[in-house]
């Protein structure tokens, strides 16, 4: 279900680089973040020692990451009823994370990491899809989303060169895509070039609302799929430039265009006209997007960093946005911090939004979906990290443990909570 993509999506832009510990182990937050990553090429530097004959070193598990969070929602504008009906939604979200390293002959550090996630979710707008039955195929369902990257730094070219593949699998939807990124780093380290292309390919069952199928038409269920399957391709890219302005300031610049085609609308999403017609959902077959981003990192002493981040977002839909966020790590000893954190979202909405009952039968596109509506939101809280000497419970490779919490609203009446709580071990 698209919703649960706001499970992520919520942290994703408000969390960008924080410390680079948080980092390492906010499994949730690191997709979106991959480009901002610290400037230093020492930071996670294994000696270069050789540990077998001919400088090869052999492959060493370095961290695993383990993150486990639960997110509810509600709200009273769901897309399936038309723009009306709750909005309530439930998610439990596990993740393991295995980063494995090596050096080769070369000196040239490879890390391999494997992702692995899983939602159970439950959402009651879903289930309106076919309120005929006790409970539809879509009220509640498990979301799996594995990943398996690869990426060699060479210190000596200062260079980064990575690749990865992902895969996706939901009720209605598979997905399997992959990315390819570059950096380029100056040779004092303070300067540096990514680019990162990435594609992504779905498949979609195109389920109807009950009222709207065609006879012989199937629900989607299990063992009725009787239903027709479309795709929907989607191509990005990322191009970012960080500089080291002075020991207390870092910025970061970056522009992420990117292009979808096939379906991009949602087929058991309900519309409502004005003469008391019936329609599921229809937006053009393209969408191409245009957001631009800027970073700073304030060091502040040693006990504070202030992290902002701007974005503009635009795309053909019509759809123009401005997202600004802030967050503050404090040190309140040299083994616990906390995080405060802010972001503020304005929107504008599609072209072809309109609430229930509003479009008239001569549009030739049409949603009543308030997540591409005109609106305001709003997304705070805090997060709480220890890293002891002697670890965690003093078990000594459970590096660090952080609880984050973070409440969201909309000016259109959404509200949601979730809680995250994340574990480092090295």
């Amino acid at each position: 279900m698209k919703k649960t993509i706001i499970t992520i999506g919520l942290y994703a832009n408000i969390l960008t680089g924080a410390f680079a510990q948080i980092n390492s182990t906010q499994y949730l937050f690191k997709k979106a973040n991959s480009n901002t990553k610290p400037l230093s090429s020492q930071e996670y530097k294994l000696s270069s020692k050789p540990t077998t004959e001919g400088g090869f070193r052999k492959l060493k598990l370095e961290e695993v990451n383990i993150v486990s969070s639960y997110y509810n929602q509600e709200g009273n504008h769901s897309a399936v009823t038309g723009g009306i009906g709750s909005e309530k939604l439930i998610d439990f979200a596990n993740s393991l994370d295995l980063k494995l390293s090596f050096i080769d002959r070369q000196e040239r550090k490879h890390t391999i990491t494997a992702d692995a996630s899983i939602d159970y979710y439950s959402s009651a707008s879903s289930d309106k899809i076919d309120p005929r039955s006790v409970s539809s195929a879509s009220m509640s369902d498990v979301h799996f989303y594995p990943t398996l990257s690869w990426s060699v730094k060479d210190d000596k070219k200062h260079t980064t060169f990575g690749s990865s593949f992902s895969y996706s699998t939901e009720w209605d939807y598979q997905s399997y895509g992959g990315n390819i990124n570059f950096a380029k780093s100056s040779k004092d380290n303070n300067t540096e070039l990514s680019l990162k292309l990435g594609a992504f390919f779905d498949t979609w069952s195109v389920i109807l609302p009950y009222e709207l199928r065609p006879d012989g038409y199937g629900s989607g269920a299990e063992g009725d799929n009787n239903i027709d399957f479309k795709r929907r391709n989607s191509y990005n890219m990322s191009i970012g430039v960080s500089q080291v302005i002075n020991k207390r300031l870092q910025i970061m610049a970056v522009i992420e265009p990117s292009y979808q085609e096939g379906l991009l609308s949602t087929p058991y999403h309900r519309v409502y006209f004005t003469d008391g017609t019936l329609k599921v959902e229809k937006l053009p077959g393209t969408r191409a997007k245009l957001p631009v981003g800027l970073r700073a990192s304030y060091f502040l002493g040693d006990r504070f960093i202030i992290r902002s981040f701007y974005r503009y977002y635009q795309d053909n839909w019509g759809m123009k946005a401005h997202t600004f966020s802030f967050e503050v790590p404090i040190k309140i000893t040299s083994f616990v911090s906390i995080t405060p954190h802010y972001r503020y979202n304005t929107q504008t909405a599609v072209k072809y939004f309109a609430p229930i009952n509003s479009h008239k039968l001569d549009e030739t596109y049409y949603t009543s979906d308030f997540d591409i509506s005109d609106f305001r939101s709003a997304f705070w809280g805090a997060g709480v990290r220890i890293a002891p000497p002697d670890g965690v419970l003093g078990i000594k490779h459970w590096n660090t443990a952080e609880l984050r919490y973070g409440h969201y609203n909309r000016s259109n009446g959404m509200v949601a909570n979730i809680i995250t709580l994340t574990a480092k071990f090295k």
